[in-house]
């Protein structure tokens, strides 16, 4: 693959990675690591996916400053188990096979969205579900130190609940945010980001900070209904993005 080239996967990557990040609060890794992987190795790019997504995830984090300690109980039921299930997938990113992983995640993410898509009326349940959120919370923490991807379960929990956009947010990003933030600080105790990968991230970095504020604009122009489909939508297309690039991937190997 020519330079010219694995700049233009870096930039896509990063920018499809930010807006999709400033516009719902997760998902970097989801459309990022489509464009990432065809140009670096997995543990690369996941390090990479990780600190790119802190620093766009943060202006996400600002912008529901406010609405966080209203809601701070509901986030600590899934950020508190979420840290035992983060080592978890550290752990085992040399050991499970990616590309299995990713496929499992994808093929979900993808009926998810599509049952919704195709349903009149989406499905509201307000009852309080402190285990269920706990068990969310665990498996999203192990899969963000295990690929970038914490936010894909709680997201779609999260979308089922009749919530103002700026609760679920207030849930949704914190999360994320800290437990990538982690994931990423363990991976740099253990050597993931070269000197490449920090040049790499120098060009990213920037990209990703404008798509993620195109996001930003686009969500706080949204309605709370507008913003649960958009949510539902991003589910099914970064399914099918994740999807269709392994798919691809396997053909070319």
């Amino acid at each position: 693959m020519m330079f010219s080239d694995i700049h233009i996967f870096l930039i896509l990557g990063a920018f499809v990675g930010g807006f999709v990040n400033g516009l719902a609060g997760f998902g970097t890794a989801l459309l990022a690591l489509g464009f990432w992987l065809q140009i670096m190795p997995s543990l690369q790019a996941v390090a990479l996916v990780l600190v790119d997504s802190c620093v766009t995830g943060l202006q996400g984090v600002w912008i529901v400053r406010h609405a966080i300690p209203a809601h701070w109980h509901t986030l600590m039921r899934f950020l508190l188990p979420a840290f035992a299930g983060m080592p978890a997938g550290l752990y085992c990113l040399h050991l499970i096979d990616p590309v299995t992983l990713k496929f499992l995640v994808a093929l979900l993410m993808i009926l998810y969205g599509a049952f919704f898509l195709f349903r009149r009326t989406l499905p509201n349940f307000s009852a309080p579900t402190p285990k269920a959120d706990g068990f969310i919370g665990l498996v999203g923490g192990f899969l963000g130190g295990l690929a970038g991807l914490s936010g894909a379960l709680p997201a779609m929990w999260l979308a089922m609940r009749p919530w103002p956009k700026d609760q679920t947010r207030a849930v949704l990003q914190p999360y994320s945010y800290v437990i990538l933030l982690l994931s990423a600080g363990f991976l740099a105790l253990r050597g993931a980001y070269t000197g490449q990968t920090i040049l790499w991230f120098g060009t990213a970095a920037i990209v990703a900070i404008f798509g993620a504020q195109i996001g930003i604009f686009v969500y706080r122009r949204s309605n709370s209904l507008q913003f649960r489909w958009l949510l539902i939508i991003i589910l099914f297309v970064s399914g099918l993005t994740l999807m269709l690039t392994e798919v691809m991937r396997a053909i070319s190997l």
